[in-house]
């Protein structure tokens, strides 16, 4: 690559946007990044210290991700070779697009989608077909059947995000039985839903299931994820095209105790998805925004126009919510995760004072 060259193609990747992270706001109640803030801090600190006791950073982690896979496995229900690990769900989800995807494909997805996944189509030029969400934040079964004869891969983050909407579980195994390529299935969120499609990886070769850490186990700041798929497409990720050591042994070690701990980690979750019921219900008697259901560990609501104003004001008062803006037919939306009940009420009652 000549200098030139190398200058025009820094050049025009500076054009792309790249993934937006969340502003960062110090010292505030922060309902911005879907984070879990459930898990009490006494679970987080045995997560450290155990991971602290079993680990020599001076090694590399050898030996160690089989220990991670094998207890993924146990828990999603699947034999271990059906398990592959990544340094989160991100970095999984980039391995299979530049592995798996070109200019020459074509990918079928909803719009809005995973942000990340959406920068990350375009960094590798990969077309998309997108399929917007209707008024009510949903999305038409005929509509992604009829547009998947189109595409070559299929791309759904079930629940979605931001929306939190997720098909019913028949209507998206349909998908899966009628399309012909491969369907990549995002269940960041998958926990605070009804349903999961982990055990249909056994019955279709050509569904990728992908999940993470980083949402009901509370463990975002570790970057730990993982994939499930058919044996043969997980000893091609885990022996050819991932890292040799896609996580660093705390990170392994605290994934391991967290899935000892996975009694625990369900009762959080129960928690969220009672309190995403009361934030919905809440905002919605207030009859001040459009609020959407969610299958998800946040609620998206629209403010009609009105959500520069809150969203400034909630931060004044020091609690960050994500600002959105246009999403399909709603000009204005904003995005609450759901926190401890302490976190939800202070939220609910700043909007109430708002709105007097």
């Amino acid at each position: 690559m000549t200098k030139q060259e190398f200058s025009s193609k820094i050049e025009e990747l500076s054009k792309l946007q790249g993934y937006q992270k969340p502003e960062y706001h110090h010292g505030v109640l922060k309902l911005d990044s879907n984070e879990n803030f459930v898990v009490n801090k006494q679970l987080q600190q045995d997560i450290i210290n155990f991971a602290q006791k079993n680990s020599d950073v001076r090694e590399y982690p050898l030996g160690k991700s089989e220990k991670l896979v094998e207890s993924i496995a146990s828990y999603v229900g699947l034999p271990k070779y059906m398990v592959g690990i990544g340094n989160g769900s991100d970095q999984i989800l980039d391995i299979i697009l530049a592995n798996f995807a070109s200019r020459k494909t074509k990918i079928l997805t909803s719009n809005p989608t995973f942000s990340f996944f959406e920068e990350r189509c375009k960094l590798y030029d990969i077309p998309t077909i997108k399929i917007p969400f209707t008024k009510n934040m949903t999305l038409d079964i005929n509509d992604f059947l009829s547009k998947s004869k189109q595409a070559d891969i299929l791309y759904l983050d079930s629940p979605n995000n931001p929306t939190g909407f997720q098909f019913k579980k028949d209507e998206l195994s349909r998908i899966v039985s009628k399309f012909d390529g491969m369907v990549i299935v995002d269940e960041a969120y998958g926990e605070f839903s009804d349903y999961s499609l982990a055990s249909m990886t056994k019955k279709y070769n050509n569904l990728i299931v992908v999940r993470t850490f980083s949402k009901s186990f509370g463990l975002a700041g570790l970057r730990l994820g993982y994939v499930l798929a058919n044996k043969k497409f997980i000893d091609v990720f885990t022996r050819v095209l991932q890292y040799p050591y896609p996580l660093n042994a705390l990170a392994i070690e605290a994934g391991v105790f967290a899935l000892q701990k996975i009694k625990q980690i369900e009762e959080t979750t129960k928690i969220i998805k009672e309190e995403r019921t009361r934030i919905i219900k809440k905002l919605r008697e207030s009859k001040a925004f459009d609020v959407f259901d969610s299958k998800a560990n946040f609620v998206l609501f629209d403010a009609r126009g009105a959500d520069k104003r809150i969203y400034t004001a909630l931060l004044e008062q020091g609690i960050s919510i994500r600002k959105l803006g246009k999403i399909g037919k709603h000009e204005g939306c904003l995005r609450v995760t759901v926190g401890t009940k302490d976190m939800n009420s202070k939220f609910l009652l700043a909007i109430r004072d708002l709105l007097k």
